[in-house]
């Protein structure tokens, strides 16, 4: 891949170049930003890395970047760091180099992004794990879960809520007021990966709160529920139905039911609300085994329209 470089100016002192962020099929929210570094000799010996305009300060413990400093990650530092030391290296110049980062639309950007929420402030992160950027990367979306479950800690949460969205996470705040907002987290759809990091770092209690789509895949044991990776069997739900007493001429439309949606939707109809309590408390049973116990665990079912349907929990 190459790039190309915009507004190039340099003197005896300063270089400066920008280039475009293309985030490729990513969607990534800094897809077409300008991103400009700035170089300078400096007094201090070594290679300094800073972030200018636009790009975000550390101001919550938990991140791989020490508080106060520019978020600008490991990796990206170290890349910045070793090109400019290869050409200092190759014109035998032992003087020191300052780096600034600068992303002009960076502050308007990051609304965009969880970075308010996990204390990144005043513009975007220069993230990268390995200087590639993967589509829709599993990697990364995790990396960005294991991250906010470290700010959390940090501030000394031990119950985490974690949704599979943006609709399910506004629900759970209103179902949990009293709790801070770095207790919420985005986990997708990397259920059982997100259990066990939230069990990793300490946390005591885990709130899923979701629909039934995806949960109805929690509750049969599948822990990553992308629609890809696996379908929804309505023979499991068929079998939940009966359990609370759904007539057996009712049976037939779980079975042959377009969406786990609609089946919520004709349960509720027949007013049998024990089945939603019963798929909240498998799916609790399933995360308490995938992840080895010692938790509590509670799950909360809601319609697309934020309805609550019911809920469950276990352990503790």
């Amino acid at each position: 891949m190459t790039f190309q470089l915009h507004d190039v100016h340099y003197t005896p002192v300063e270089a400066r170049a920008a280039t475009i962020k293309d985030g490729g099929d990513d969607p990534d929210a800094t897809h077409g930003a300008k991103i400009i570094a700035t170089v300078s000799w400096s007094d201090n010996p070594g290679v300094d890395i800073d972030g200018g305009v636009g790009v975000g300060r550390v101001t919550k413990p938990g991140l791989p970047i020490p508080v106060g400093m520019a978020a600008i990650n490991p990796v990206p530092r170290q890349m910045i760091r070793s090109t400019v030391e290869s050409v200092l290296s190759d014109y035998d110049i032992e003087r020191g180099v300052k780096v600034v980062i600068s992303v002009p639309d960076g502050e308007e950007i990051a609304k965009k992004t969880l970075n308010g929420r996990l204390g990144i402030l005043g513009g975007i992160s220069i993230l990268g794990t390995r200087g590639i950027v993967v589509p829709f990367s599993t990697s990364s979306y995790k990396a960005s879960i294991a991250y906010a479950m470290n700010v959390a800690k940090e501030q000394g949460i031990r119950t985490v809520v974690l949704t599979t969205g943006g609709r399910s996470e506004k629900y759970a705040m209103k179902l949990f007021p009293e709790l801070p907002i770095e207790a919420f987290i985005e986990m997708g759809d990397f259920v059982g990966f997100s259990a066990k990091h939230a069990k990793r770092v300490g946390m005591e209690e885990i709130r899923f709160v979701g629909m039934m789509g995806k949960f109805s895949k929690v509750a049969q044991g599948i822990m990553m529920v992308h629609a890809k990776s696996a379908t929804i069997d309505f023979s499991f739900l068929a079998d939940l139905a009966r359990r609370v007493g759904v007539p057996v001429e009712n049976i037939e439309h779980v079975l042959t039911a377009n969406t786990a949606s609609q089946v919520g939707d004709f349960i509720v109809e027949w007013g049998y609300p024990e089945f939603f309590t019963q798929v909240a408390e498998a799916c609790c049973e399933q995360v308490l085994n995938h992840i080895g116990g010692d938790m509590r665990i509670a799950t909360h079912l809601t319609t697309l329209g934020g309805e609550y349907l019911g809920g469950s929990e276990i352990g503790g």
